[in-house]
């Protein structure tokens, strides 16, 4: 077992919502348990919710490999996704994700030296009204993410490191 005792009784939480063959239907919440936990889902903790579940890994894999949200490589403390889809862009979404990229010294897709920020782009995060957006590990919409608001945030962000 690669994960802590609390995560497996989560796991098991979202297992009893469930009936007993249909057991796969927690897989994804299963998998942003051991994500939350571990920092990433690596191909080991993808075959421990397999076996915990009861389903083929393949299976999980292709849950895991199929949804962005789940990050298959180790990623920094603090993950910032940035939207760059269509209505954000229109409204500075690729400006934020470059702003960004030039505080941090990363290009989209790194992670800063230290391990402490990823920065990354994704598709419509459903806040197009209040663009430009971002997440913070995928639980944390920051909205009209102006140039202050961007610094302010990894000032915060840098001094919790």
């Amino acid at each position: 077992m690669l994960l802590s005792e609390q995560a497996y009784k989560q796991i098991d939480k979202e297992l009893a919502k469930y009936p007993a063959d249909q057991r796969q239907s927690a897989v994804m919440a299963a998998l942003r348990i051991a994500q939350v936990e571990k920092g990433w889902v690596s191909d080991e903790v993808i075959v421990d919710v397999a076996e915990y579940i009861g389903m083929p890994a393949i299976a999980v894999q292709e849950v895991a490999t199929f949804y962005d949200m789940y990050e298959l490589k180790p990623v920094g403390k603090y993950k910032l996704t940035v939207c760059t889809n269509l209505p954000c862009a229109l409204r500075d979404g690729e400006k934020t994700a470059h702003y960004i990229s030039e505080k941090l010294g990363i290009a989209i897709g790194e992670t800063t030296a230290d391990g402490l920020i990823t920065l990354q782009e994704s598709e419509c995060q459903g806040a197009c009204g209040d663009s430009p957006v971002l997440l913070i590990n995928n639980h944390h919409m920051c909205v009209r993410m102006d140039k202050e608001r961007i610094d302010e945030l990894l000032a915060d962000i840098q001094s919790e490191g």
